[in-house]
């Protein structure tokens, strides 16, 4: 390999270790703040696997670089690569609508709790809503965000798997 093949190469693995693996850890703490809801933490681990999912396209530029520089397209295990990315990116996108979704969910449970709350203390009601219970609009905002949990977690995990396969067929070649 010549020195441009090393740096190009460099590039790539540099690309996947430092965008492939935080945005894999963000999308796999999400349901954790999701489930204790808390927005604040699930909006940046929002915008960070946003940042994170894009320049992960980074790996993928570099990877298709060094390819085509190495002519190697050719090979099974690229065409299964670049398969396998492009089912992952598909599935980012999924996640960052879940993770959206979840956002929202969780804003829409925290203000109908607000306004429960400002409504009770109105009225002169000091237990809350029936006698203490969540108002409906925070319990059906609280099982959507439930729901955008569970797909969050398992498309994350698919994902996951998905990068450590790609490694696998990287690292044996």
């Amino acid at each position: 390999m010549s020195f441009a093949d090393h740096a190009i190469l460099w590039l790539h693995v540099t690309a996947a270790v430092f965008t492939i693996g935080p945005g894999t850890a963000a999308i796999m703490s999400t349901p954790r703040y999701i489930r204790k809801h808390n927005p604040v933490v699930v909006g940046y681990l929002f915008r960070t696997t946003r940042i994170y999912s894009f320049a992960a396209l980074l790996t993928l530029i570099f990877g298709l670089i060094l390819t085509g520089m190495t002519h190697k397209f050719s090979q099974w295990w690229i065409s299964a690569s670049l398969t396998l990315f492009v089912v992952a990116f598909v599935l980012l996108m999924i996640i960052l609508r879940d993770q959206r979704r979840a956002l929202t969910a969780l804003d829409a449970a925290e203000g109908a709790a607000v306004a429960d709350a400002v409504d009770d203390s109105a009225h002169g009601d000091v237990t809350g809503a029936a006698g203490g219970g969540k108002p409906a609009a925070a319990t059906v905002a609280d099982h959507r965000a439930a729901v955008e949990r569970g797909r969050i977690a398992s498309l994350g995990g698919l994902t996951a798997l998905i990068w450590l396969v790609i490694l696998i067929f990287m690292v044996w070649h």
